[in-house]
């Protein structure tokens, strides 16, 4: 068996144009949406985050606006600029791009966005929505970019087992949460396994659905995946490799090569799950636009 691939370009592509019409259908009535973004630091990889989701703003219609911010900057001097992000009513989505510098406190500045602007759908108020199943809160784009990826393949989680390798607030948790609950293309029962989970090759191999996302290059090797399974590879790692043009190359969390030779379905990496999240994040904030003016 060879897995077949799931495009997260493709699908990410139609996610946009979706956006893209919600958006002029908003600008025919006088409203403008727009992405407020905030990059503290010169975190290259952040840096190059951030500049995509400003591109891919303006091909949708999205109005952007940022601060980029040096990495002294204070606490609060930022949730200064959260305030007055958080009272303009021509702003419907706030994103501060993480990791923020240590001297930051992250729970501080994120709880500090307005529910209602928080498009990445980390506020503690948008998380306690999502997981008692209220379908209108924002979902972590991540997450919910997977969910969409099923939908679009046409394979419906209902009854199967998932297991998620990964217990982060961005992904794993949540990811865990929608897959839990009682709504379309949910209905999992879901395992949640980690680093520090004894025999983890064993529950890895108990999945239909193995979503991995641990932040260890090609950790989840073949032999971990079980015949037919969907997987999806959250990960991006930098790898060296001295042939590559950049003198390296970017693989994901799962051991692509073996894995496919198993699978059903499996995400490459890139080209997988990173589109997603940001058309996850522009499909938010055209919501929150909508939302602002009563339109959703």
């Amino acid at each position: 068996m060879t897995a077949k691939i799931i495009d997260g370009n493709a699908i990410a592509a139609s996610v946009r144009e979706d956006v893209k019409a919600e958006a002029t259908a908003l600008r025919e009535k006088g409203i403008e949406p727009c992405l407020a973004v905030m990059l503290v630091g010169e975190d290259p990889a952040s840096r190059v985050y951030v500049g995509m989701k400003e591109k891919k703003c303006a091909e949708v219609g999205i109005r952007n606006i940022d601060a980029r911010l040096p990495a002294e900057t204070s606490q609060e001097e930022i949730l200064r600029i959260l305030d007055e992000w958080n009272a303009d009513p021509s702003i419907h989505g706030i994103l501060v791009q993480l990791p923020l510098p240590d001297h930051v406190d992250e729970s501080t500045v994120t709880e500090r966005i307005l529910p209602e602007k928080d498009v990445d759908g980390f506020h503690p108020v948008n998380v306690g929505r999502m997981s008692a199943g209220d379908t209108d809160a924002f979902r972590p784009c991540t997450p919910h970019g997977v969910q969409v990826m099923l939908k679009h393949i046409g394979w419906d989680p209902s009854g199967k087992h998932a297991v998620v390798v990964g217990r982060s607030n961005i992904v794993g948790r949540p990811m865990a949460t929608i897959l839990s609950q009682k709504q379309p293309w949910a209905n999992a029962t879901v395992t949640v396994a980690h680093s520090r989970s004894d025999d983890l090759a064993g529950i890895c191999r108990l999945a239909d659905l193995l979503i991995v996302a641990v932040g260890r290059p090609e950790s989840v090797t073949g032999d971990m995946v079980k015949e037919g399974a969907v997987v999806i590879d959250v990960g991006v790692n930098r790898v060296d490799d001295p042939e590559a043009p950049k003198g390296y190359r970017l693989v994901g969390d799962v051991a692509f090569e073996e894995a496919k030779e198993v699978a059903s379905w499996i995400t490459p990496v890139p080209g997988g799950v990173g589109p997603m999240t940001i058309a996850m994040l522009l499909q938010n904030t055209v919501t929150a636009a909508g939302r602002s003016a009563g339109t959703s």
